[in-house]
């Protein structure tokens, strides 16, 4: 510092001290800090399902944090006032609590608990309590369970969804009468027994997470008048829907007199185009009547203040089909037939989508429903683009968009009051996880009201992606972050992970991404672009690689690997590549075309395309990503497939699997091409999660998210950085 001064004089000196004691605070409170960890994962706390009171004062939300056994999630209701006046507090004990639902007269609060018996998980039940406090008290006692709870707008009635089959609803009702007479113990059992043999009709009969589809239990929504004082036996809720097709996504009507809801009466959909419809019910019960359809998909549909126009977001169907179809914005008239009108058909950003994270809630959910405002003018809701998600205002009748915030982050769930006047929402950065706010959409004013990450983020060395841009072989513009080391030196080359996003239509952006923090901070330079074919860069971006995933989308990806060694960050002889899902098969064809790269990971990914026709949990039916069935055009879906020039592999690669993985299933990926490159006697090692479906990085137990990441950093320690590990030798 002294030297500074005397090679100085005068208001050059002054301002070589001021950066010199910047420097120096900077320097101290980088070394007073630690760099993340895999295990800091058991430390996070998620805020999930933000639910604002009526008057807009308080909000109740969804807190998520790691069990004791770290083999799970604890979810419990927590409460803080909209001006940041007090701290939060919890409001329920958990440890299951989730669907925190306000009454419309802000007295009452319904939300979801499921508790254990016997040490066995029971169906969860709807709850109600009072927003003072005090104890809750079941309001419901299903065989199967409820949720969804749904309040009518005089306080008086909750509808909510239930899967009980009319089998079931016989038993229930007739529970405590005695038996019919003249019947057998044998045909009692028979009555009694459920098959657990499976009889498989439809073409889609399992789904990643759910599992497989129980046909014979489709949700129906019910109802239940809550009682105006204290009770002890759950009141006996009626059943409003019937059949064999599920309801979902329900709303009341601003009178209170009907329930609106979507159901789609198709037994296969899957061999035609989306198609929405909407039915209505009488909310003291009788027969439903169709009230519109929707040539497309949609969701988050809400009603207007006078009950006269649906809002919501969705997909129009378009010819010909397409891989990608940017979301829309769209106003429907319930009178009249539909003709919707798009809101955004000149917007080239995506209403309603989010960003790809690892650290969205593992648990609770994360609405991000369309607003509309008290005098019906305007909708809110969020928009994705390049890579950052914002609230904005559009005009109910031209569309004007105004945004209602700003900024390099992710607004990843909210919730608004019935007049839209003000929003609790979540937001994160890519050095903040999921702060709650509140705004005020008049003045556009955020009030931060809840960090509850702030405590261990403050011992942690985290720093923010670089945001880059660079061309690809054809010249598109290919947009990308930079995730250095938080000891990033300039001028010094770097072992360099390409982190490829699944999807494919999924994007990377302003978000908390522990695998990128933890990456780096095991002293490596991690990019992960948004290649061609990445959602929020537009329709024509997003459906460029329709028929040709994987192709050019890899040439952009290796593009921005010449990138980072031609800016001299990256050492071009220590290259991994890891990818998730679409980022899977991309990785896995990567090394089968490209040699650069010292190490892989394959996660979750594809290796034959056939293969993952047969097996994926969702049809490819219409020509989306393939023009035909396998059989009818077995050339593209060999020549899109890595496993058919898995001769060509020099890189070592690991694949990681889920056991319950139904949207990748492991037969169609990972199993594959470890037993191929074994054959070949190449270096591979396929790590398994026993009960993990494709969700593993996002929502998985706790510790096999961390291994997960053990796993996949200590390969690349062992090939990119000549680590001595010598778990993946072969015994």
């Amino acid at each position: 510092m002294q030297s500074i001064l005397r090679s100085l004089r005068g208001p050059r000196a002054a301002a070589a001290l001021v950066a010199a004691l910047l420097l120096t605070a900077s320097q101290i409170a980088s070394a007073a800090r630690r760099p993340i960890t895999e295990t800091d994962l058991f430390k996070f706390v998620w805020t999930a399902d933000p639910r604002i009171s009526p008057d807009g004062r308080q909000v109740v939300y969804v807190r998520v944090t790691v069990n004791e056994k770290k083999d799970g999630y604890d979810t419990s209701l927590w409460i803080v006032p909209t001006d940041g006046s007090e701290p939060p507090r919890p409001f329920t004990s958990g440890p299951a609590d989730s669907s925190p639902r306000w009454s419309p007269d802000g007295k009452r609060l319904a939300f979801v608990r499921a508790v254990q018996k016997d040490g066995k998980g029971q169906p969860p039940q709807i709850y109600l309590m009072s927003t003072q406090g005090g104890e809750a008290v079941a309001l419901t006692d299903l065989p199967q369970g409820a949720g969804n709870p749904l309040w009518s707008p005089d306080s008086r009635t909750i509808a909510f969804a239930s899967t009980m089959n009319e089998k079931e609803v016989r038993k229930w009702r007739a529970k405590g009468k005695p038996p019919e007479g003249g019947k057998g113990d044998e045909k009692k059992a028979e009555e009694e027994h459920e098959s657990d043999v499976r009889v498989i009709t439809q073409a889609r009969y399992r789904m990643n997470g759910s599992g497989y589809d129980d046909t014979a239990r489709p949700a129906h929504i019910w109802a239940v008048a809550v009682p105006s004082g204290g009770f002890t036996t759950p009141p006996e809720p009626k059943q409003l829907t019937t059949g064999e097709f599920r309801e979902g996504a329900a709303f009341w009507s601003p009178d209170g007199s009907t329930l609106y809801y979507g159901s789609q009466h198709d037994k296969e959909p899957y061999y035609s185009e989306p198609h929405a419809d909407l039915y209505a019910v009488p909310a003291g019960g009788g027969e439903s009547r169709h009230v519109l359809g929707f040539d497309g998909g949609f969701q988050e549909t809400a009603l207007s203040p006078d009950g006269r126009r649906i809002g919501g977001a969705g997909t129009a169907n378009v010819k010909p089909d397409r891989s990608y179809n940017q979301p829309d914005l769209f106003v429907l008239d319930v009178a009249a037939d539909p003709h919707p009108r798009s809101l955004t058909a000149n917007l080239d950003a995506d209403p309603n989508e989010g960003l790809g994270s690892d650290q969205h809630a593992p648990r609770g959910d994360d609405p991000q429903p369309v607003v509309w405002t008290g005098d019906g003018r305007s909708l809110i809701t969020v928009v994705a683009e390049r890579g950052r998600s914002n609230l904005v205002r559009f005009d109910a009748q031209t569309g004007a968009a105004t945004p209602l915030t700003k900024g390099d982050h992710e607004i990843v769930t909210y919730s608004a009051t019935p007049d839209g006047s003000r929003l609790a929402l979540v937001i994160s950065t890519p050095t903040v996880l999921g702060d709650l706010y509140s705004l005020d959409t008049a003045t556009g004013r955020l009030t931060p009201i809840a960090h509850p990450n702030q405590e261990l983020f403050d011992q942690l060395d985290l720093t923010a992606p670089e945001e880059i841009t660079y061309k690809s072989f054809d010249g598109e513009e290919i947009h990308a972050f930079v995730q250095k080391p938080p000891t990033y030196e300039a001028g010094k080359k770097y072992p360099l992970i390409l982190n490829i996003h699944g999807g494919p239509h999924s994007a990377y952006g302003y978000t908390f991404f522990h695998e990128m923090q933890w990456m780096a901070a095991k002293g490596y330079v991690v990019l992960y672009p948004n290649p061609r074919g990445s959602s929020t860069y537009g329709q024509r971006f997003g459906n460029i690689i329709q028929y040709n995933f994987p192709g050019d989308d890899a040439k952009d990806l290796l593009a921005g690997v010449d990138e980072m060694v031609k800016r001299g960050i990256a050492d071009p002889k220590r290259l991994g590549v890891t990818g998730g899902s679409g980022g899977g098969i991309l990785t896995n064809w990567i090394v089968t075309q490209d040699h650069r790269f010292a190490a892989a990971a394959a996660q979750r990914s594809i290796s034959d395309w056939s293969a993952f026709w047969y097996t994926a949990d969702f049809t490819l039916f219409r020509p989306t990503w393939f023009r035909g069935a396998p059989w009818e055009d077995p050339q593209d879906y060999a020549r899109r497939s890595p496993i058919t020039y898995v001769k060509n592999v020099t890189t070592p690669l690991m694949l990681i699997e889920g056991e319950a993985d139904y949207r990748t299933p492991p037969t169609s990926g990972g199993e594959q091409m470890f037993r191929a490159l074994k054959y070949l006697h190449k270096p591979v090692v396929m790590v398994r999660f026993p009960g993990e479906s494709h969700e593993l990085s996002r929502s998985g137990q706790p510790w096999h998210r961390v291994e997960r990441l053990r796993h996949i950093v200590a390969w690349m320690d062992k090939y990119l950085q000549g680590k001595k590990v010598d778990t993946y030798d072969v015994p």
